[in-house]
């Protein structure tokens, strides 16, 4: 299907991003949002409830794709509706049961049904999945990002640079990991472990959706699997103390705005990203790594922060294949199918190449 007009719901700070990088890469963009951003935007903007049916199924009979960039909750009845008009989908999605109900509208589907295409779930394993093609048996697959403040302040050394509903349920919702062959759930914050990068101590602890659809695609290929969340040591400590000790866990929306209003956004963040990945190739035990930090930069004249630009690039680049033909057009995307090179090769991708390597 021919593909160049596309919607873009939710215009905060990771979706205009991903609508100028689509405008950028020639893409006829139409973002929707309640409130419209009060700067110009070099793409189209129209105001509307992106709650309201009418209004979202008139809009997907101009377009041949929709972003998602919208809370969570959201998402499952955008699916649904993209579905019913026959236009690709996709979404930066973290949630699991969302995403299980998009695959099977995937089965059914005349355009692309692609959730998960942000930083963690979807660049991550992108690289997870690429480090493991180079071996005979992989043993395992581990795969940390932390996006965090370069200057970390008080006990939590955190900033709220991404969706609280999002970090909060990455907190409370049960882990899917394979563990000696078994796919199985764990919960989160545990697994604790100290790593460093750069002679940076940072600790990594068990966190919920980051792996994607890895864990039904790899079973049989890797021995174990896992996802964990990077941070400044004691966060884990103090976030179990929250949620668990002072029940926080039973409210969740509160949860989120107390931290949110505790610890804001900041603009000067860093991204970490370390994905390992053991195995044997001709008998010999070997370990690759894919270690970067990467920071702010700009963008069509404005700084952008890590977290903002590494999530709408890597959609945007996701997009980008679907319409050179590099990626299926109907059907389910996996974001582990796709090929580490092949994204770095298209236009919004290639800023992936520019973060700082470490080697250790």
């Amino acid at each position: 299907m021919s593909f160049d007009r596309i919607a873009v719901l939710g215009l905060g700070k990771v979706g205009r991003l991903a609508a100028t990088l689509l405008h950028e890469s020639g893409f006829a963009v139409t973002g929707v949002d309640a409130r419209l951003p009060a700067e110009a935007m070099p793409f189209t903007c129209e105001a509307g409830n992106v709650c309201d049916p009418e209004l979202i199924g008139h809009l997907f009979s101009r377009v041949d794709a929709v972003l998602s960039c919208l809370p969570f909750h959201l998402n499952a009845e955008l699916a649904r509706l993209a579905h019913g008009a026959g236009i690709h989908y996709f979404d930066l999605t973290e949630d699991v049961p969302t995403t299980n109900g998009i695959i099977e509208l995937a089965k059914s589907a005349h355009g692309l049904m692609a959730p998960q295409c942000g930083l963690a779930p979807g660049f991550v394993g992108i690289v997870g999945a690429s480090l493991a093609d180079v071996f005979d048996r992989c043993r395992s697959i581990r795969m940390r990002v932390g996006a965090l403040p370069q200057n970390p302040t008080g006990l939590l050394g955190y900033a709220f640079n991404w969706s609280p509903e999002g970090v909060v349920n990455e907190y409370l919702n049960d882990c899917e990991v394979i563990e000696g062959g078994v796919r199985k759930l764990v919960s989160p914050m545990e697994w604790h472990e100290t790593l460093y990068v750069n002679g940076v101590k940072l600790e990594a602890f068990t966190t919920s959706g980051g792996l994607g659809t890895m864990c039904s695609t790899m079973l049989g290929r890797v021995e174990n699997l896992d996802y964990k969340t990077m941070r400044y040591p004691g966060h884990m400590e103090l976030m179990n103390f929250f949620f668990h000790e002072l029940l926080m866990r039973d409210r969740r929306q509160l949860a989120g705005e107390i931290l949110t209003d505790a610890k804001p956004p900041v603009d000067d963040d860093v991204v970490y990203v370390h994905v390992s990945a053991e195995g044997t190739i001709n008998g010999n035990m070997r370990r690759r790594e894919f270690v970067r930090a990467y920071y702010p930069i700009e963008i069509a004249g404005e700084s952008r922060t890590a977290i903002s630009w590494t999530t709408s690039a890597s959609v945007v680049a996701v997009i980008e294949m679907v319409r050179a033909g590099r990626l299926p057009s109907t059907g389910f995307l996996h974001q582990e199918h796709i090929s580490l090179d092949t994204f770095l090769e298209t236009r919004t991708g290639s800023l992936f190449k520019g973060g700082i390597t470490y080697h250790g």
